[in-house]
């Protein structure tokens, strides 16, 4: 497989022994949950992802009457936070909301992975989709769109420095995916999330950067940032004047997905009543209208529905 296809198939891709096993101390302990739930979140606070993690926190703390805190573990591309989930104790009292990168991308890019998403975690529930965004300073940079961002860059190869939130992160398979769809020499400049790229862009350390389009809405819709693309089939309702990348004639449609896990040998019994209480705040016209505020499609579903996408085998739709 040549490295464009392998980029292609990325992009479309989208636990500890106790004495007792976790059915019998929940049994043995009475009610769960009586004490806090920690969610672990593999990426910086203030991403994209943390911003959805903090509303099914405060929403899942209110259903479950226990608190639910979100515990950030950035690093690796999403690894180092979701290997944390996988290797906790099945208790029910560690959770992860992980993205489609950990979970089904970073087996094709690491050589080697601190857990097996399959084997080492309980699927709970699918929460939604999210498109990828280009986005420049337009104080840096004077284009109006990526077509025009990718025709100055073709003019100066290697001149623009773009961010992306991490090594193997789908910001970052979409960047290497756009040189190779237009030919286009690019400076990738990783950062460990989308949050801290969003600071260097604002302060012109970077001109452009590819990540989930979550972080950047307010920029946008301000002035403050420029929307040249995003990598979704329709325009995102949220930024109506940002066209797609197919519109402009690049063939590119990226989207990361975003789930909730834990580890393996959860009971049940706590996967189902979290996988009810998740579809319900996500199925919710709160829940809807938050999400898309985030730039995200609910997509809600059973613990089967998930497992389905993280299984190692042939599959086609997101990243």
């Amino acid at each position: 497989m040549n490295r464009r296809h392998w980029l292609r198939a990325s992009l479309c891709a989208a636990g500890v022994a106790t004495t007792l096993s976790p059915v019998a101390a929940w049994a043995a302990g009475g009610a769960w949950p009586n004490r806090p739930i920690r969610m672990v979140v593999p990426f910086p606070a203030g991403g994209s992802t943390d911003m959805v993690a903090r509303y099914l926190a405060q929403g899942l703390g209110e259903k479950l009457g226990a608190p639910v805190i979100v515990d950030n573990r950035a690093g690796a591309a999403g690894n180092i936070g979701t290997d944390a989930v996988a290797k906790a104790s099945p208790d029910g009292y560690t959770i992860g909301l992980v993205t489609s990168g950990p979970l089904v991308n970073n087996k094709f890019l690491y050589p080697s992975m601190p857990f097996d998403a399959d084997k080492d975690l309980a699927p709970i529930a699918l929460v939604c989709e999210i498109p990828m965004v280009f986005v420049s300073n337009p104080d840096q940079l004077k284009v109006r769109n990526l077509k025009e961002f990718i025709d100055a860059a073709r003019a100066k190869p290697a001149a623009f420095a773009v961010a992306t939130p991490g090594n193997g992160t789908i910001g970052h398979l979409a960047l290497a995916d756009l040189s190779l769809t237009t030919g286009v020499k690019l400076q990738d400049v990783p950062y460990r999330g989308d949050t801290p790229a969003l600071t260097d862009l604002l302060g012109g350390v970077v001109q452009a950067i590819s990540a989930p389009v979550s972080t950047f809405i307010p920029n946008i819709q301000a002035g403050k940032l420029r929307g040249l693309a995003v990598t979704s089939q329709t325009r995102f309702p949220g930024l109506p004047d940002v066209p797609t990348a197919k519109e402009q004639g690049i063939d590119q449609t990226a989207t990361v997905w975003f789930a909730m896990v834990g580890p393996a040998g959860m009971p049940a019994p706590m996967v189902q009543r979290l996988n009810a209480e998740i579809n319900k705040l996500l199925e919710s016209p709160q829940g809807k209208s938050k999400l898309q505020q985030y730039g995200g499609v609910v997509a809600s579903g059973a613990p089967e529905l998930l497992r389905q996408r993280i299984k190692p085998t042939a599959r086609s739709g997101s990243a």
